[in-house]
Formats: C-alpha cells, structure tokens, sequence
C-alpha cells in the first residue's frame, strides 16, 4: 500500500512539475505584419532650371542653344499613379540662321533670323512609378523674335523684332534622385503664327515660325 501511495505521490509531483514547466516556456511571438510603403505623391509646387538646344522645322535652318527657369504646381490623389498639373517656363535664346545672297547687280547683302527668348504656359498629365513620372503637355507658346538685313556695299542695315503667340506640345520623363529634388528630359515642338516685319523700309510677312527643342533639366519640390 505505502509502494502505491509513493507512486501515486510521485506521478503526482511529476505531472504539476510538467504542467509548471509548460506554463513557463515561452513561445516565440508571431512577426509583426511588414510595412507597406505608399507610392511616392508627387504633389506640391516646384522651380526649376533647364536649358536645351532648339532647331527650326521645314525649311529653316535656325539651330542653337537656350536656358532659363520652370514653375510649376502637381496633383496626385492619394493612391492614384495619375498626376496633373500646371507648368510655366521661359528661356533666353539664340536659336538662328543666317542666309547671304546676291540682291541685284552682283550686290551680296544678308539676311539674319534669331528667337532671343521664348515661353509656355502648358498643362501636364502624366503617370507615376514611384519616383519616375512620364507625362505629356501643351498650351500656349510665345516667342520673341528678330529679323534683321543690311547690304554693305550700299551701306545699308535695318532690323526689326515681334513677339509670335501660338502653341506647343510634347512630353518628357521626370525622375526623383531625392525626395525634393528631380531630373528631367523632354521634348517639345512650337508653332507661332506669323508677324509683320518692316526691314529696309520693306513690310515682310514672317510666316508661321516652328522650331523643335530638347531640354534638360532640375527641379525642386516643396514639401
């Protein structure tokens, strides 16, 4: 009987001993769900620098350089890729061509063409990968431009310059090498209508001027 009694206090001890033990293991916790990190929100104002090279369309010959500044406000919705906005810039230029030929009677004389300064007001649509944007725009261009003429033999100069309105479209790639500033590269082409010049005492219709450009450029974004 007391060989019984001993088991039974024995298999007793041990059975809370191994309860107790399983109560104090600890268990390791369940890792935490991860972090989901939103795409980036492109919102916001922003200014920038750019400059570029520009050469005319159809039979002109003008090519040259030019740079200046951008402005500009975006719209993103929360959890959309889709981006607009709004976006101004203006470049000083020397976009140019320059034709010499004879005038009469063996006489050379030249005439000279130059945009100095051109512009846009445009609006933007784009679509957002994180940190890079494509995205096309347009609206409306202006450009200030310069005809000028002399004949040498004959002592002769004379100029002229007008400011063109008309329109421009394109599209680019904007990328965001940091969470304020961006890099982009994009090309447009401008269409200005005609203007009246009075060069040499000579009215001259100017036609349609249409140029191409390709700039790049840094932007910086207010948060």
């Amino acid at each position: 009987m007391k060989r019984l009694l001993l088991a039974g206090v024995a298999l007793s001890v041990a059975s809370a001993a191994s309860a107790a033990d399983l109560r104090a293991r600890p268990y390791p916790k369940a890792a935490a769900p991860a972090t989901v990190v939103a795409a980036y929100n492109w919102s916001g104002f922003y200014v920038g620098a750019m400059g570029g090279y520009g050469w005319g369309s159809g039979d002109s010959d003008a090519s040259g350089g030019f740079g200046g500044g951008t402005v500009g406000y975006n719209w993103q919705l929360p959890g959309s890729q889709f981006v607009f906005g709004v976006e101004v810039d203006a470049a000083g230029a020397s976009i140019k061509e320059s034709v010499t030929g004879d005038v009469g009677g063996g006489v050379l004389g030249t005439a000279d063409s130059k945009i100095n300064s051109f512009g846009s007001v445009t609006g933007r649509a784009g679509f957002a990968i994180d940190a890079a944007l494509l995205y096309a725009k347009g609206g409306y261009a202006w450009a200030n431009h310069k005809v000028s003429a002399s004949v040498p033999a004959l002592g002769l100069a004379s100029s002229d310059s007008q400011t063109h309105s008309g329109y421009t479209i394109g599209g680019g790639l904007e990328y965001l090498f940091t969470p304020n500033w961006s890099a982009k590269a994009e090309y447009m082409y401008t269409s200005l209508g005609g203007e009246t010049y009075t060069v040499l005492g000579v009215p001259v219709d100017s036609g349609n001027i249409d140029f191409h450009t390709i700039k790049v450029g840094v932007n910086y974004h207010f948060r």
